[in-house]
């Protein structure tokens, strides 16, 4: 190289740096928006809730006061009591269930797999409250298969059997894709290994498969206990006189205005929670990688009895998912239960006309889209920033911890906040209170963590290279990101909205709070037409919400297609 050529190499260097310098400034500002956004809609909120219960109703500083007072209310502790022992019997059900349909699935050969496993994604589909209500047309007082209730010595549904009942429907999908997740990390050869030394049936289970499950077994329960014990639906609808922690905090709140004790309750609401999630975390850190670069996927043999014996298993849980269903769709078009059980559309013209349920339907929407739209560019653009740019570290490490948070929050909680943040009248954001922008922004609060993973997978995947190379030609970080890092991942985009979508739909409890006459939404509306008795309507608003879920993912199926033919033509071989 030439004396004379330094120079400009030099001269060069500084304007590299100015340009990575201004960049840099505008990933480091959009990382503090995104972590402030965080900040003020779920920090704030909590702190909001723990400040409300060390006061009084005059707003008066008096420490652990409220948590005394509670302690000393029989009828709060035996909710709590209520919740404990309802939760780990549903886990005690659930879970075991939940893993045989997996193991079914994942190890043996039987027939019609796929159309068990759709099956199985229905209550995913439908507010939880579908279940409660399929459960008292069934069972209740005037219910198809109330003698059987007599003949077993159980005098109603309503109450703890209801609620397990329903509890199990509604969370076994949520348990079942855990299981099958952790079962199909399988190393054949440990298997065939054991084959070779002669290793029985039932000692393969119990030295290999269930070792390799434990980690998915511990969070398919910690899962399903966290959202047993934080759920609002089925307890308000089935539940009865039988009290439980999250029906106390509606209570407490809306009907008798104890903000005080009503904190108190969600900050023991919040621990089953955050507690979950510790544990989950740990497990984590401790879980060794059950498949290596040298591992042989598991295929299982055929075995004609064990797999008519999963068949048959399978058929049961579908057939018991689909009755749960099928009722609900029956009572929504039976004219009067159980009298005249002809046809007809008077529960939906009820629903959908004659009460507010219809304005609710569209506000479901509306909130639907916003949550899909919005809520998957934050998700998106946040993780990127995190994974994708460098510096500002202390901001990082709070973006990280808030973006996790809240898995540890129940909605009921993140509700609650809600109220008590942005009803205060000094608060510059008191504008947003009672409106669908907050009930929006509070349903993807309540559901960033997953969808942040789902991205930040997504974003591992990608070669730093990218970012490299951009920055050493001086193409600004933005660029990168919408000209390759954004067409790259469009596949995971596409599935965090439907994640979104779904979850808006179908939520209850981080909206119970916070809705008004106008911006009521359509699992509100059930649960009020479900209090003014009209069950068949709030039936068939149910299984509207779970048709226009249905209609949303098969529409999102079909856009997930698009985009994989228009974006990821990359990954086909020529």
């Amino acid at each position: 190289m030439s004396a004379s050529a330094l120079p400009a190499t030099r001269a060069s260097e500084p304007a590299f740096r100015l340009h990575a310098h201004w960049t840099d400034r505008i990933a480091h500002v959009a990382l503090v928006l995104v972590a402030l956004a965080l900040l003020a809609f779920l920090g704030a909120p909590l702190l909001a809730i723990l400040k409300k219960a060390l006061e009084d109703d005059s707003g008066a500083f008096v420490g652990l006061t409220n948590f005394v007072s509670y302690a000393r209310t029989p009828a709060l502790l035996q909710s709590l009591w209520n919740s404990l022992w309802v939760s780990a019997v549903v886990t005690v059900v659930t879970v075991p269930a939940a893993f045989v349909f997996a193991y079914a699935l994942t190890r043996s050969r039987m027939r019609f797999k796929p159309l068990f496993r759709g099956i199985t994604l229905i209550p995913l589909f439908a507010p939880s409250l579908l279940s409660a209500i399929s459960l008292i047309y069934w069972f209740g007082n005037q219910g198809a298969l109330k003698r059987w209730l007599d003949a077993l010595g159980i005098e109603q549904i309503y109450g703890a059997p209801g609620i397990v009942l329903a509890e199990i429907f509604s969370l076994f999908p949520h348990a079942l894709m855990i299981l099958v997740t952790a079962l199909t990390a399988a190393d054949a050869r440990l298997y065939e290994a054991a084959e070779a030394l002669g290793t029985s049936a039932a000692r393969k289970f119990w030295t290999i498969t269930l070792p390799g499950a434990k980690y998915g077994l511990i969070s398919a329960a910690l899962v399903t206990f966290t959202l047993v014990i934080t759920d609002f639906g089925i307890p308000k609808v089935i539940g009865g006189n039988f009290n439980v922690l999250a029906t106390d905090v509606f209570k407490l709140v809306i009907g008798q205005q104890d903000f005080a004790r009503g904190s108190v309750v969600a900050l023991l609401l919040l621990a089953p929670a955050v507690l979950t999630f510790a544990v989950d975390h740990l497990v984590q850190r401790k879980q060794t990688a059950m498949l290596t670069a040298r591992a042989v996927p598991y295929r299982p043999k055929r075995a004609p009895a064990f797999d008519g014996l999963m068949t048959a298993y399978c058929g049961v849980i579908a057939l018991l998912i689909l009755a749960m269903l099928g009722m609900a769709v029956f009572a929504s078009f039976a004219k009067f239960w159980p009298y005249d059980l002809s046809p007809s559309l008077n529960h939906y013209k009820l629903g959908l006309f004659d009460s507010d349920a219809g304005e609710g339907f569209v506000n479901s929407l509306k909130m639907a889209l916003g949550t899909a739209v919005f809520g998957t560019a934050l998700v998106f653009t946040g993780a990127y920033l995190l994974e994708k740019t460098q510096g500002i570290a202390p901001v990082r490490s709070s973006l990280r911890l808030l973006a996790m948070l809240p898995m540890a929050v129940p909605g009921l909680v993140l509700g609650l906040g809600y109220i008590f943040f942005f009803n205060a009248s000094a608060n510059p954001l008191n504008g947003l209170y009672h409106t669908m922008a907050l009930l929006t922004i509070c349903t993807i609060v309540h559901f960033y963590t997953t969808g942040h993973l789902t991205a930040v997978t997504a974003l591992k995947a990608l070669d730093p290279e990218f970012e490299t190379v951009s920055a050493s030609l001086k193409v600004p970080f933005y660029k990168t990101f919408w000209r390759v890092t954004l067409p790259i991942c469009t596949p995971a985009l596409v599935d965090i909205a439907r994640y979104f979508f779904i979850n808006a739909m179908t939520t209850i409890s981080a909206v119970v709070f916070l809705y008004s006459p106008e911006t009521k939404v359509a699992s509100i509306a059930i649960l009020n037409l479900d209090e003014a008795g009209d069950i068949g309507a709030a039936a068939a608003m149910a299984v509207l919400i779970a048709a226009v879920s249905t209609v949303a993912t098969l529409l999102f199926m079909a856009l997930s297609w698009f985009v994989q033919r228009r974006t990821q033509a990359w990954k086909q071989s020529t």
